[in-house]
């Protein structure tokens, strides 16, 4: 019998293990009508951003594909879309990219309401009537085959390679076995471990794929002149006792366990279903986990060995860590300790279904120490100038 979780099935078929109303702002110029219709609304979240105008060609498109991704993402029950009037992101095509999904969407603008105190008033009694459509929404069984789930490091030290990040890789092979899905990222960070992740693509077209995201990466670091190595290894993975990229990069992909690359996919690209995929990221950590939950993550598992508290906002963030000093620092911010490993009281096989407990639990409506704090960071990686 296949294992199940408690969510929402949304109109289109996706499941949400959240039921999120989300309040998106186009332009950077929204950003503080929005997040203060977040603070008057409980269960309402929103993802300010510096972006939306001043922008043109794929780098446009890139705000307008997270955004319109972040509000897919299953974990979101209905979307308010608040525009100024005048950016280049187009409201009225941004709801209309969301509304596929079939779920609640609302757009209005600053401009035309009146500027922001009626704003404020307006999209407040909005999100009031949508929150309690919403409340009235019941949850139902779902098989784990419909889960994805991001893998992600962040503020990594020596004992991420060798114990947070293996364990993690053992709850990603017990995800994959029960038919789910499994995405990484991160591509500045298997540098120098790439021919280990292309070894283990499922074709020659996969693998082709895979070295030219990073080909293309390092041209673009060519191209400003600069050199990696001043900021990878950062200088608190240094401090944490990793000395090289190849270092860090082979204790990075250990998360991902041990299944074959199903695709490599670009940025925010939605993620498909079933196996294991690596998504073109950045390392930066809010900016990665936010393109995995624009392509359809429904959480992110991820582990720290310097400690790091940064969530999502609209997917749960599970923190591991294989570091007990900074367990103990940091508990508030941790949600699983597989540091005995290292002592050697804990085995690998244990560690692993520590954190699959977890991910069980938190698909099933558990809150992240993330969530229960109110971490609700989100960026998007940009890819050209601004006008």
């Amino acid at each position: 019998m296949s294992l199940t979780f408690s969510g929402y099935r949304r109109p289109n078929g996706d499941v949400g293990i959240r039921n999120h109303l989300l309040v998106i702002p186009t332009v950077i110029c929204a950003n503080q009508v929005c997040s203060r219709i977040m603070q008057l609304v409980p269960e309402t979240v929103a993802i300010p951003h510096q972006h939306g105008c001043s922008q043109i060609g794929a780098d446009k498109q890139r705000t307008f594909d997270v955004l319109a991704g972040t509000g897919k993402n299953p974990n979101v029950g209905g979307v308010i879309i608040i525009s100024l009037g005048c950016e280049v992101i187009d409201p009225q095509a941004l709801a209309d990219s969301i509304k596929v999904t079939g779920k609640l969407v609302e757009v209005f603008d600053i401009q035309t309401v009146g500027g922001s105190v009626k704003a404020i008033q307006y999209g407040t009694e909005l999100a009031r009537r949508m929150r309690a459509e919403l409340d009235m929404m019941e949850k139902t069984d779902i098989p784990f085959s419909e889960l994805k789930i991001g893998v992600k490091c962040g503020g990594s030290d020596a004992t991420s390679g060798l114990a947070s990040n293996p364990a993690l890789g053992e709850a990603a092979d017990s995800l994959i076995r029960e038919g789910g899905t499994v995405v990484i990222g991160e591509t500045t960070e298997i540098i120098g471990a790439e021919h280990v992740l292309a070894g283990r693509c499922r074709t020659p077209d996969v693998s082709g794929k895979l070295y030219h995201i990073v080909d293309r990466f390092e041209k673009e670091v060519e191209r400003m002149g600069a050199d990696m190595r001043g900021g990878n290894p950062s200088p608190g993975n240094i401090a944490g006792g990793l000395s090289t990229i190849e270092e860090k990069s082979l204790g990075c992909i250990s998360k991902c366990g041990t299944a074959p690359i199903e695709g490599v996919i670009e940025y925010a690209e939605s993620i498909p279903s079933r196996g294991l995929y690596f998504m073109d990221s950045p390392g930066n950590d809010i900016e990665c986990v936010s393109g995995m939950a624009a392509g359809g993550a429904h959480l992110v598992c991820f582990t720290t060995g310097r400690g790091t508290p940064t969530g999502s906002a609209v997917i749960p963030v599970i923190k591991i860590t294989g570091n007990k000093q900074m367990y103990e620092r940091m508990t508030d911010n941790m949600d699983v300790d597989v540091s005995d490993m290292l002592s050697g009281t804990l085995t690998l096989d244990d560690a692993g279904e520590r954190i699959w407990d977890e991910i069980r639990d938190v698909s099933g409506g558990k809150q992240t120490k993330a969530e229960v704090l109110g971490h609700t960071e989100f960026s998007i990686n940009r890819i050209g100038p601004s006008l």
